[in-house]
């Protein structure tokens, strides 16, 4: 029909333009209804968020306990005990760590409190001297009128305590729930994809399997490209710390590490103490350049080796890693900027299964590719499942799902 219309005549250029007005319309729409969809999801997200981050750390913990596990299943150990003992071990080697830290900590608080003493002594002299010249009268008036303000403000610091602790108190809270939610993950998790396959069918389970195995990957790549960074932090931080004799360098080496997993607040707080270490018992110059090496480490993983190796392992471009932890921080503060990778990742892996399924159904994929594909970590081979009824009605299980869509 080409530019004709139907009676072959040209077609009416208002006809033309209110078509495509109509087609944006729709879209305007339909685009306005994702929108809404996404803001309600968000805020109960938000409601709920006591109860997500649990359950998302939860399963962030899995993709790290579940391989040992799913090993000592395969050689014969029943789960719930493989579960138990991964869990257990993992928290064992967490405290032997912090144990072996622990001397090193106490036979160095003595050098640190001398250090710390010289060092407000050192602050005093500078004051003292030019171009300050303050003399001891004033730096005493200073100091009484901060201990003054401190006491007027008594009440308010004691509710930033108090907030402080009730905050500390939920994050335990959280760890603990993460870490039971996780020895039930590894202990059910190969149950969870067949039973979640006969509740919705064969036709929604044929694509919950692949969107599954493809979310399982994408986190347990996550968590070793966040190891793999922490450990180059911890790694180049500790050699600068061992190079300048700054005391306590192994404790501030762990210490790294870990804060590594928590964006922004993590290391600022481990190059903080570092920097406060250096500064009492090393002196202003060891300070400084102790400073200038976690700038230039945390510059370098931030910038650079972090969105080039999370783009990598999760199929990301660098600039996306980047907006996502924007966005994650704005909207959740530190969990949402750690959690935002993920999520990110996981969104993409599920766009990507969407576009091979159009391109399936539109004739331009392969259709010899599988895609109903469930990883051997996902569901474990050395223990056979059956799809699980629904709500346990004694309805038969569902039968295999089909390769037609």
């Amino acid at each position: 029909m080409g530019r004709d219309g139907p009676d072959g005549k040209p077609r009416d250029r208002g006809a033309v333009i209110s078509s495509g007005v109509t087609v944006l319309a729709w879209w305007s729409v339909r685009i306005l209804l994702i929108a809404l969809g996404a803001v309600l999801l968000g805020t109960l997200i938000g409601a709920l968020w006591t109860v997500v981050l649990p359950v998302i750390f939860g399963v962030l913990l899995t993709t790290v306990l579940y391989p040992p596990a799913a090993w000592l299943v395969r050689h014969g150990w029943p789960r719930a005990l493989a579960a138990g003992v991964v869990l257990v071990g993992a928290l064992a080697i967490v405290a032997l760590v912090f144990w072996g830290i622990a001397p090193s900590v106490a036979g160095q608080a003595d050098e640190i409190s001398a250090g710390a003493v010289a060092g407000l002594q050192q602050i005093q002299n500078l004051l003292s001297g030019p171009p300050f010249n303050l003399g001891q009268g004033q730096i005493g008036a200073a100091l009484n009128s901060i201990v003054a303000q401190l006491q007027a403000s008594a009440t308010t610091i004691a509710g930033g305590v108090l907030t402080g602790v009730s905050a500390v108190a939920s994050g335990l809270l959280n760890v603990v729930l993460a870490l039971v939610l996780a020895f039930f993950f590894v202990k059910d998790g190969p149950r969870f994809v067949p039973w979640l396959v006969g509740v919705t069918g064969e036709r929604a389970g044929r694509h919950l399997r692949p969107v599954l195995d493809r979310t399982w990957r994408t986190l347990g790549g996550f968590i070793r490209t966040q190891a793999l960074v922490s450990l180059v932090d911890a790694v180049f931080i500790g050699v600068g710390l061992l190079i300048l004799g700054v005391p306590l360098a192994l404790p501030l080496v762990v210490l790294t590490f870990f804060g590594g997993f928590i964006p922004i607040i993590g290391a600022l707080v481990a190059g903080a103490l570092a920097v406060l270490v250096a500064l009492v018992t090393k002196g202003f110059t060891t300070a400084l350049i102790v400073l200038a090496i976690i700038i230039a480490v945390q510059q370098i993983e931030g910038n650079v080796l972090q969105p080039i190796l999370q783009s990598r392992s999760l199929k990301l471009h660098g600039a996306i890693v980047l907006l996502a932890v924007t966005a994650g921080g704005a909207l959740y503060g530190i969990a949402g900027a750690f959690l935002a990778v993920p999520v990110a990742a996981v969104a993409a892996e599920i766009l990507r299964y969407m576009g091979q399924e159009i391109d399936l159904r539109t004739g331009r994929g392969d259709p010899e590719d599988p895609t109903d594909v469930l990883a051997e970590d996902v569901a474990d081979p050395a223990e056979p499942t059956e799809a699980v009824p629904a709500a346990d009605s004694g309805a038969a299980p569902e039968p295999a799902a089909r390769t037609d869509i």
